[in-house]
């Protein structure tokens, strides 16, 4: 089937149901929300609810996607510059003021959505992979980049060491989530980064 061009309007009605299916997602889960949830958090009419999505896990998908856009495009303008292991450390603590701000709502955008759908929905685990993996890649450069200008030694694995970071990201995104404390978090990408810094040149 071709695609349905929107019009502007129609364009709005599924932006506004996305919003409201990420915010009640948020609260509720993705398996205890429905869509009559979601349509009536958006304000939206039945007929115009199921003339965007048929059905759940296509709002879903969007709603991976929306998650996903909003926190890569916050982190590539962070570590597009990454240089430095100053830079690293700039960087933890935007993700830390970031979290810091959320009202003690300490979960990770995608990693929340990958820890309820990853064993269930075959589509959205691919779908967070990809995300995950654009991630972790935009870290992986910044830290190239300071081994190719000699910051790092030679034998510096630019590909390990992201997804050591990675690693220790996610866990202390969970670590602060249960313990509603950003405290975990913090020690456990310093410890990262102190590894980092011993590879420095």
């Amino acid at each position: 089937m071709k695609p349905v061009r929107l019009t502007a309007r129609g364009e709005a009605t599924r932006a506004r149901i996305v919003r409201a299916a990420v915010d009640v997602m948020t609260v509720k889960g993705v398996a205890a929300t429905t869509l009559d949830d979601v349509r009536a958090a958006s304000s939206t009419s039945k007929s115009q609810l199921y003339r965007h999505y048929a059905d759940k896990e296509a709002l879903v998908q969007d709603v991976i996607e929306h998650q996903a856009e909003d926190l890569l495009t916050a982190q590539e303008e962070q570590l597009r510059r990454l240089d430095s292991v100053s830079g690293l450390e700039r960087w933890r603590d935007a993700i830390i003021q970031r979290n810091t701000l959320q009202n003690r709502a300490y979960g990770c955008q995608l990693g929340s959505l990958a820890c309820e759908l990853s064993d269930q929905n075959e589509r959205a685990r691919s779908a967070l992979a990809g995300h995950f993996e654009t991630w972790r890649g935009l870290i992986a450069d910044g830290l190239r980049r300071m081994r190719d200008a000699g910051k790092l030694r030679g034998d510096a694995d630019p590909e390990r060491l992201a997804i050591g970071l990675m690693g220790a990201l996610e866990g202390g995104y969970l670590l602060a989530q249960t313990e509603g404390d950003i405290k975990s978090m913090r020690i456990a990408l310093d410890m990262a980064i102190d590894y980092i810094r011993t590879l420095e040149v």
